[in-house]
């Protein structure tokens, strides 16, 4: 038991290691993320030391139920391809290029325009997608501008992390936690849209008022012409995810599960636009690569993950944290598991912290454990913002502003956390506590 903890916690600061200082390997001109094969390597060795079968691992994945991490990986990437497909046919930089236009001169205006924009946005699709998409953008604008990125790079980071908890779909960590415990669509609708909304209007708060300065000069550049030329595709993309994000609201009243909904919205997506560039003699080429920029690697990860988690469960180790967080209901078992949550996040990474807090709360009755359930989300949520080891959207928003030559120091990014992060998580489990 000893030694597969030991391995665990080896895999997991090899794997944070990897992602701060060596987060690629180049292969005949093509790059290869290392994190994802530490975390399997280190998954072998942990099952091997901690006595763990195949067979037992592949009765696990395969097993007919609602953690099953197969059914959770098939929902998240069928939704990021939804989301990448609209990205391609560039439709988040044009919008963002109608807030810019917006502004005018005002660098405030912008500043909540830009904050309002990501927000929506990512309630509807993913944090991620929205981060990938609109980091480069900001970029160039600030630029064109001749403005600080700063406060926009943070401002889009922020809300696309603290509004990601409106919805299950809006960050993997939601995913695997609620159907993990079969909260369905619109129960957590209920939970989690009033204390995402508070929250998300103290982040916007405590962000104003760390660069008020900053956004009280004026903006001189202008910004670019941007439109979208395929507007057909445009219109099959945005039915598409309107239509999967109904049915996953009413998934569990007609008894389909979130996977399916998701999962059938992508292959009607590349039947009709493939059909569609049939007839009008064009190159479906948003559908390859959407495919092409899907996050796959998340795949050994998590299933990696889900083994060493296993393997430690089956050996009591996570029943220790279960008695160290506590089995008995209380008033403060909300701010155990939502601060707790939060640390791990920052640890380990949010994605490896869920799939650890959900063996955590397995003990627990299910009230107590819906309270945890809950509180985890939020601090997988907002933790993404304390460090940029909370979460790999932290570490893909680093890498982008670091190849457009911006500064932006580990320091800065701990200053945005103590500053946001921790007055914005306090405040939604405050709120979370009245209204579960």
């Amino acid at each position: 038991m000893l030694i597969a903890l030991i391995l665990a916690a080896i895999t997991c600061l090899l794997m944070i290691l990897s992602v701060l200082f060596f987060p690629k390997i180049t292969i005949k001109n093509k790059s290869i993320s290392t994190y994802w094969i530490i975390v399997l390597i280190g998954a072998i060795f942990v099952a091997i030391a901690g006595k763990t079968d195949f067979s037992t691992i592949l009765s696990k994945l395969t097993e007919n139920s609602s953690i099953n991490p197969l059914k959770i990986l098939v929902l998240f990437i069928s939704m990021t391809i939804l989301s990448i497909y609209l990205d391609e046919l560039g439709f988040f930089r044009y919008l963002a290029n109608i807030t810019l236009k917006r502004a005018n001169t005002s660098q405030f205006k912008l500043f909540l325009l830009l904050y309002i924009t990501v927000s929506i946005l990512t309630v509807f699709t993913s944090n991620d997608i929205i981060i990938l998409s609109f980091t480069p953008f900001i970029c160039y604008f600030s630029k064109n501008a001749k403005i600080s990125p700063i406060p926009y790079l943070a401002a889009e980071f922020v809300a696309a992390n603290t509004w990601s908890m409106a919805l299950i779909i809006g960050n993997p960590t939601n995913i695997y936690l609620a159907t993990a415990y079969n909260i369905s669509f619109v129960d957590y609708v209920k939970i989690m849209i009033i204390p995402t909304i508070i929250s998300g209007i103290v982040a916007f708060l405590m962000l104003y008022l760390m660069f008020r300065k900053k956004l009280s000069e004026q903006i001189n550049g202008t910004p670019e012409d941007i439109k979208i030329k395929d507007k057909t595709a445009l219109i099959i993309g945005l039915t598409h995810l309107a239509i999967c994000t109904i049915f996953l609201a009413i998934g569990s009243y007609i008894d389909v599960e979130m996977w399916i909904v998701s999962f059938s919205a992508v292959i009607s997506l590349f039947i009709i636009t493939l059909v569609s560039s049939l007839f009008r003699k064009t190159k479906p080429t948003e559908l390859k690569q959407s495919l092409k920029r899907a996050p796959w690697q998340l795949i050994p990860f998590v299933l990696s993950m889900f083994v060493i988690i296993l393997v430690l469960s089956k050996n009591g180790i996570t029943n220790y944290l279960t008695d160290f967080f506590g089995k008995e209901k209380s008033p403060w078992l909300i701010f155990k598991y939502g601060y707790g949550s939060f640390i791990f996040a920052n640890i380990i990474n949010n994605i490896p912290m869920s799939v650890l807090f959900s063996a955590i709360i397995e003990p627990l009755g299910i009230e107590i454990a819906n309270k945890a359930v809950f509180a985890s989300i939020v601090g997988s949520n907002i933790g993404a913002f304390m460090t940029p080891i909370g979460a790999l959207a932290g570490i893909m928003w680093s890498s982008i502003i670091a190849s457009h030559d911006i500064k932006f120091k580990y320091i800065d990014f701990l200053k945005i956390g103590i500053i946001v992060a921790i007055p914005t998580i306090t405040v939604c489990l405050v709120v979370l506590g009245l209204f579960i």
